[in-house]
Formats: C-alpha cells, sequence, structure tokens
C-alpha cells in the first residue's frame, strides 16, 4: 500500500505542479487511495521531496536530489558552510554561525542522538549545546570542531 501510494505521488508531481499537501491528497483519491494530510507528510518526508519555484512564480514538489542521510556528512556540510566558530564553557558548547542560521546547526545535532546532550537552543548566530556534564562538553566540541 505505502508503495503504491508512493509510486503515485512521485508519478502525480513528475507529471503535474502540485503545490499543496492537499491537492496530493486530491490526486490520490481521484486514483482511489484514501489517505490523511500526516500519512502524506510523512511520504514527503520519506521521499525526500522539496518544493522549487517555477518561473511562474508558485512552488511545486519536486524529488530532492543528492540528499546526504549520513548524519556525519550533513554535519559536516552544515558546519563547514555555516560555523565560524565553537567553544566550551564548563557542561555548555557555544557555537557560533553565520546570521540566521544557528538553528541549521542545532536541528543537525539534534539529530545525532548524542546521548550526553541535554538539549540545544538556537538564537540568530549563536547556538548552546546543554550537555550533562562538563567531560561530555569537551568530548562533544572537540568532535564538532574537527568538522571544521
Amino acid at each position: 500500500m505505502k508503495e503504491s501510494r508512493q509510486k503515485l505521488i512521485l508519478d502525480a508531481i513528475a507529471k503535474a505542479d502540485i503545490e499543496t499537501q492537499n491537492q496530493l491528497i486530491d490526486v490520490l483519491r481521484d486514483a482511489g487511495v484514501k489517505t490523511t494530510q500526516a500519512t502524506i507528510s510523512r511520504d514527503i518526508k520519506e521521499l525526500h521531496l522539496v518544493k522549487e519555484l517555477t518561473p511562474w512564480g508558485v512552488y511545486r514538489y519536486v524529488a530532492g536530489t543528492g540528499e546526504v542521510t549520513n548524519h556525519s556528512e550533513r554535519l559536516q556540510t552544515i558546519f563547514k558552510e555555516c560555523v565560524t566558530g565553537i567553544v566550551c564553557a564548563q557542561n555548555i558548547v557555544v557555537i557560533r554561525t553565520l546570521p540566521g542560521l544557528a538553528s541549521a546547526a542545532c536541528s543537525a545535532i539534534d539529530n545525532m542522538n548524542i546521548k550526553s546532550l541535554a538539549g540545544t537552543l538556537a538564537g540568530d548566530d549563536t547556538a548552546f549545546l546543554a550537555m550533562y556534564d562538563n567531560d561530555s562538553a569537551e568530548r562533544v566540541c572537540e568532535e564538532l570542531v574537527s568538522y571544521l
């Protein structure tokens, strides 16, 4: 069921400019497949669909290309492109980024499932990683610096 639904989604976005999840639901319903918005949202994530701006100024879903699934590679890419500095302050790792990119750095780190990470907090160009202890913060800081 899931495979056929996802194939229908890929076929639909290849044939027409689909702008919204509701349009995808309608296309699937017309093909005899009943689904929910939550299911469509998961399918979009699993299929790595992205929105692309068309020449006529509207966005449409397209199949993403070159999706990096390895967290280490993704983190290295994000860090090389947006991180300007990393320091450790006791159990907190402070990450400085280019303006507007601190949340991208936090998102990448959150997806690494670091057991010693209590949480992240992003501002505009600064991210804080709260670690459970000072030793963990030092280790994580060293690892993150190696990505630069």
